[in-house]
């Protein structure tokens, strides 16, 4: 599964100097794939590319704009199995989940981008003048391996449809199902340059698109901080910078609801990915007299939990993403140990029966106390920690106490609690009773959790600037 090119400029190309990366299968810790690794003269030529192609896609009609993501749409709905198993493949998720959720949520995005597009006013009379909403201009996004596709779409879709030109850096280790999105691109007929596609790590490619001169604004999904450094490179230029960072979740649980319900929804909540999400709820929180009631759901809620071969329809969690992931995980896990929380499930080491793959055991964590390191830092894997609390305002205080603030879960009966609760959680978004995601709602974080929101009309706006004609 070579693919050793760039999309540049409506064409597949070679990379200025060739320098290649395998990629990796996680569940057989084998390659079965190379890319090229870009250098910045490969973004040099992707941003002049975006720049030159700037000015007439940002005059193009929104009928012509809403045609062309209408053909993406299409392309993307009939090559749906095909990306799921990439997936599947290059980061590990199980192919139902992929199927169902990795690429059905990314399709997603571009249907709501085509949505907004049909009824957006980019121009509107405000007192004696006229706004007006114009695209920013070429934009970087640098997106990350945990959720290939969606991270790609919730950034790509807005931006072209709002007239923007892109240049892509998707994560090098898991960079083939965007590769097939580029080919779905290209088939949709996009003007030559609209959209560019450069390979390559961070400390190279990412930091390229993030300080170069020709690029108006950067998108960046990953960890906080990766996310300080694209800002600092970002500021020479003034860029806008939009960011999704990392997140430490609490899941609160109040006393009225049902406790071994709302525990066992949550542990599945916090591994789903294999816990390879930047809003997992991570923290549980639990009235202290119901302890012991909800140590023993997690127990049961785990043992459900099917590790195998992710391409098994019945398989419900696959490996983590990579020997670095796995070698973290562990270490946080042994933390854990060594700092005197709880082991309610789990532990250190490989599950029963897998020993090729880098999968890790489901781990739940009791008598977990907000100063320890699985409390504090983003695991990135299948591990929650389990706290206590005495009374509503103990929980939502443990809740804040952290650096992140990208989502929270209330889980009550009594809705007026829980959005009062919902209410003080500094999060850039909250679940209540265990709702669905909803693609046309604000997703971004509070404090080191990023700024700037994606999906729906808010992540439209992300990439349009705001002029006044008075």
């Amino acid at each position: 599964m070579d693919r050793l090119q760039f999309y540049i400029d409506g064409a597949w190309v070679d990379p200025a100097a060739p320098r290649t990366l395998e990629v990796s299968n996680p569940a057989t810790q084998e390659a079965f794939a190379r890319i090229s690794l870009g250098s910045r003269a490969d973004v040099d030529r992707a941003a002049g590319a975006a720049r030159r192609a700037f000015p007439g896609y940002a005059a193009t009609s929104v009928e012509q704009r809403l045609e062309w993501l209408r053909r993406i749409i299409a392309g993307f709905r009939a090559r749906l199995p095909e990306l799921a198993r990439m997936m599947t493949l290059e980061m590990g998720a199980p192919i139902t989940f992929s199927t169902e959720r990795q690429a059905t949520v990314a399709l997603f995005h571009f249907e709501e981008a085509e949505r907004v597009l049909a009824g957006f006013p980019f121009e509107e009379r405000m007192g004696v003048g006229i706004v007006r909403r114009e695209p920013i201009g070429v934009c970087g996004l640098i997106t990350p391996w945990n959720w290939p596709l969606n991270q790609v779409a919730s950034k790509v879709a807005p931006a072209l449809a709002t007239g923007c030109t892109v240049v892509l850096k998707p994560s090098e280790i898991a960079p083939l199902s965007s590769m097939l999105f580029a080919d779905i691109v290209h088939e949709a007929g996009l003007p030559a340059g609209v959209f560019n596609l450069v390979n390559g790590d961070g400390p190279t490619v990412g930091e390229a698109i993030a300080a170069h001169p020709e690029i108006d604004m950067v998108s960046f999904t990953g960890s906080t901080a990766a996310g300080i450094r694209v800002a600092k490179l970002a500021a020479d230029t003034v860029k806008r910078v939009a960011q999704e960072l990392g997140g430490k979740s609490a899941n609160i649980i109040l006393p009225d609801a049902d406790i071994r319900a709302a525990v066992k929804a949550g542990v599945l909540a916090c591994n789903t990915n294999a816990g390879q999400n930047c809003q997992s709820p991570t923290r549980m929180l639990v009235p202290r007299a119901q302890r012991d009631i909800a140590f023993e759901a997690a127990r049961e809620a785990i043992a459900a939990i099917r590790l195998g071969d992710p391409l098994d329809p019945a398989t419900t969690m696959g490996p983590l993403v990579s020997q670095m992931q796995y070698d973290k995980v562990q270490a946080l896990i042994q933390s854990g140990l060594d700092e005197g929380a709880t082991l309610v499930a789990g532990g250190t080491g490989r599950p029963e029966g897998l020993a090729h793959g880098y999968y890790v055991r489901p781990t739940v964590f009791g008598d977990v106390t907000p100063d320890m390191r699985i409390a504090r830092e983003e695991i990135f894997g299948p591990v929650l920690s389990i706290l206590c609390y005495d009374d509503e305002e103990e929980a939502i205080a443990i809740a804040n106490d952290t650096p992140f603030g990208l989502a929270g879960f209330v889980q009550s009966p009594d809705l007026d609690r829980a959005r009062r609760v919902a209410n003080g959680i500094r999060a850039g978004r909250v679940y209540l009773n265990g709702a669905l995601f909803d693609r046309s709602l604000p997703f971004g974080g509070y404090k080191q959790s990023g700024n700037g929101r994606e999906f729906g009309i808010f992540g439209f706006e992300e990439y349009l600037e705001v002029k006044a004609i008075l």
